[in-house]
């Protein structure tokens, strides 16, 4: 089993920035590839940024590049999410997911029902 736990959501202005963790327990989480996804009220939960394991690739909607950048400390077991120039936009619960040990392509990595674990949430809220 697999256990991930979001931190680091809140209240910001527009133009400011915020930095996402998300805290794995498992084993071998250095080959894990990791996502992170929002879902606004109203809207359907969509694809963020994602992280393989296999060759370390990354994967960004592309509204969100260059303002978004994923990483991971598998040190740590914990991936996250900095997010610069932040708009209310933006305003959403922010999670992540997790696929341990799988082949991962771009196209799987963005489809919120390849992943297999999901953490609770964070909250984030970009006021105008």
């Amino acid at each position: 089993q697999v256990q991930l736990v979001e931190s680091g959501g809140g209240l910001v202005q527009a133009g400011g920035s915020l930095r996402l963790s998300c805290a794995a327990s498992g084993r071998a989480f250095s080959t894990y590839a990791m996502g992170w996804f929002r879902q606004a009220p109203g809207k359907e939960r969509e694809f963020v940024a994602g992280h393989s394991w296999g060759g370390g690739s990354t994967y960004y909607t592309d509204s969100m590049k260059g303002r978004f950048t994923i990483s991971r400390d598998n040190a740590k077991n914990t991936v996250y999410l900095q997010m610069n120039s932040l708009k209310p936009e933006d305003t959403a619960v922010y999670y992540c997911a997790a696929k341990p040990a799988a082949p991962t392509t771009g196209q799987a990595i963005t489809n919120q029902n390849w992943y297999t674990y999901w953490g609770q949430g964070t909250q984030v809220t970009v006021s105008s």
